[in-house]
């Protein structure tokens, strides 16, 4: 099986913490030159020191919450660095909250956050991925877009919204060697699920200990994931072992999901 990445470079979003810097970690372990993107500047300079590769990877500063930020952090880089094979577009999740008492504009921030800025990326790399007849797109979604999660009530509107453009960019796309696909990650012990846990806690009135408590009764495997573990899925779609995959959801949670 070929999983090695040599000669291909790869572009992680959100890649300062959790699941972003993990899928980095792995695609730099397999051979990928990684650029990371985010909009902390400090802690991007820190990623790039725990890749090593003495100057093999670097960063972009782009802010999510601006997508012509993003539009031309993107258009700059590229016209020094011509070619992306590996896209993996990572944002972090809208706050939690009843779908009934959500604010309009945080549907608005959401989608333009999510899928503008994830957009506006693929439409950035693509003309390399082709040029290169290799390409690989792996969006970080979540297990809603198979089934909604309660108290994430703008979350799971926006995160289906992108799962259905992953799904029509991979039909469109096939033909060049690009393949496009999606990591659903469960429940995983990052920065995310200790605020999705501070939300529950307060909005039910139980304890943080009694929320986990709960959440864990719902997860087969009794446990929430590692960062590791959801990016070793994302760092396989990335793969030439990969490029018959396209257009897919993959769950990594445990087995929580409760549909195929």
């Amino acid at each position: 099986m070929n999983l090695d990445l040599t000669g291909k470079h790869a572009l992680v979003c959100g890649s300062t913490q959790g699941i972003g810097k993990a899928a980095a970690m792995e695609l730099a372990a397999l051979g990928a030159t990684v650029t990371l993107m985010a909009r902390n500047e400090p802690r991007l300079k820190n990623a790039v020191a725990d890749l090593g590769g003495e100057g093999k990877h670097d960063y972009i500063v782009a802010d999510f919450s601006d997508p012509e930020n993003v539009k031309t952090a993107i258009a700059n880089y590229l016209r020094k660095e011509k070619i992306i094979h590996i896209l993996v577009n990572n944002t972090g999740g809208p706050p939690g909250g009843p779908i009934t008492e959500a604010k309009t504009e945080e549907f608005t921030s959401a989608f333009s956050n999510h899928l503008l800025c994830n957009h506006i990326l693929v439409q950035a790399v693509l003309p390399g991925m082709k040029s290169a007849a290799y390409g690989r797109i792996v969006n970080i979604i979540s297990t809603s877009v198979k089934q909604p999660l309660r108290g994430l009530g703008v979350s799971n509107t926006i995160r289906a919204a992108v799962a259905n453009w992953a799904k029509t960019l991979s039909i469109e796309v096939a033909q060049y060697g690009i393949t496009v696909n999606n990591v659903l990650p469960g429940a995983t012990a990052t920065q995310r699920l200790d605020s999705i846990l501070d939300t529950k806690s307060q909005k039910s009135g139980v304890t943080r200990e009694t929320a986990e408590k709960e959440m864990l009764k719902e997860i087969p495997a009794a446990r929430f994931g590692a960062p590791e573990e959801v990016a070793a899925a994302i760092a396989f779609l990335a793969t030439p072992a990969a490029a018959y995959i396209n257009g897919i959801n993959v769950p990594v949670d445990g087995g929580r999901t409760g549909n195929l």
